[in-house]
């Protein structure tokens, strides 16, 4: 089960990551709303704490010695 949980975490990371870089770029060199980058910018956040909830060790330090 923990398997399946990271790999969720990871799409979903990878979602945010794409979607909110593209939501910023439209922003940026498209002209789009403001509300487009606020989105893309939320997105982004998510990206950085999504990997906090991984329950397996992906390349991590552990304490455990």
């Amino acid at each position: 089960m923990a398997l399946i949980k990271s790999l969720l975490y990871f799409l979903l990371a990878g979602f945010c990551e794409i979607g909110g870089g593209y939501l910023v770029w439209l922003w940026l060199r498209e002209g789009k709303g403001i509300f487009v980058a606020l989105i893309g910018w939320f997105l982004l956040i998510l990206y950085g704490i999504i990997p906090t909830l991984q329950p397996a060790n992906f390349g991590r330090v552990s304490n455990n010695a």
